[in-house]
């Protein structure tokens, strides 16, 4: 029945997103400015409205639970609303933002003119997250972020996704390499070579060792690197090979070969499930535009040969 709804008064769902966004009552209710037991008794009366646990103690720290994360993101999107409404009212123009979150890879090699594209049309303030994909998906879950880039083989639930970019992963080599005169290449063709490879319990790691053992190989002492721009690096350096993404851009000295066993993988724009803000949905287009424009390959030294 109707009368059975929860009231959701807009002035706790204010003090609960100050409150989530910090984890710390001492600070919300100084932003607030109220005093510490106002704001706790606020949070509690949510809570009771509602009838959900929203956080809950670990040692010393406060930690939303599953629901309070849920009602973060809607009060923290009901306090934006408001805001904007008040100075529409108010006659004046309400400051837009928007945040993208991404991993480095994606900012450096695929999201770049979109960015640039929206920033020269745009006045909104754009805000960068760059995160992992596991991140990227706890952001967005969060409301920290409005739009997420990530290589996903699966789309968490709630929410939606669009595939901007599918690349090949392919194996980056000194151009003195002797398997850099070779146009097409398969793992076994790699079997002698020390790799550069992303730390230990990265998704990145794991493929690329599953790959090797099912081909009756280990990878002994493998050189450790987070991030595409390092383990390219160490490749220059003539320090090892690395399995990298075909979007990214390689340094002078160089050269990128598909490996067809590893296939592809696929870069998805996420959001939550849900009305996008304007901006956001701006944000959104130019990403979408400026991917279409992107070659599935490594933009420098790349073989003429596909496989």
């Amino acid at each position: 029945m109707l009368s059975a709804l929860p009231r959701m008064d807009t002035t706790l769902l204010e003090s609960f997103a100050t409150f989530g966004e910090t984890k710390n009552f001492t600070r919300a209710a100084k932003s607030l400015g109220v005093s510490q037991p106002a704001l706790f008794e606020r949070i509690q009366k949510l809570s009771a409205e509602l009838g959900l646990v929203l956080y809950e103690r670990r040692g010393r720290d406060l930690v939303l639970t599953a629901d309070g994360a849920r009602v973060l993101v809607f009060a923290r999107d009901i306090r934006g609303r408001l805001r904007d409404f008040a100075a529409e009212i108010a006659g004046v123009s309400a400051r837009k933002s928007v945040t993208l979150a991404a991993g480095e890879g994606s900012f450096l090699y695929l999201l770049g003119p979109g960015i640039a594209a929206f920033v020269k049309a745009s006045s909104a303030r754009l805000d960068l997250l760059t995160t992992g994909a596991k991140a990227t998906v706890e952001a967005l879950r969060r409301g920290d972020a409005d739009l997420g880039v990530a290589v996903l083989d699966l789309v968490p639930r709630g929410l939606d996704s669009e595939d901007l970019v599918r690349t090949p992963l392919c194996v980056a080599m000194p151009k003195t390499h002797s398997l850099a005169r070779k146009a097409r290449l398969s793992l076994r063709d790699l079997r002698a070579e020390r790799f550069v490879l992303t730390p230990d319990g990265q998704l990145h790691r794991e493929l690329v060792s599953r790959a090797m053992s099912q081909e009756g190989d280990t990878l002994d002492a493998p050189l450790e690197a987070d991030g595409w721009p390092l383990m390219l690096k160490l490749v220059s350096l003539g320090l090892g090979v690395a399995i990298v993404n075909g979007i990214c851009e390689l340094p002078k000295g160089v050269v990128a070969r598909p490996i067809h066993e590893l296939g592809t993988v696929t870069y998805r724009m996420l959001r939550r499930r849900g009305e996008l803000s304007p901006e956001a949905v701006r944000l959104a287009t130019s990403l979408r535009e400026a991917a279409r424009d992107r070659t599935s390959l490594p933009r420098k030294n790349s073989p003429k040969a596909r496989p």
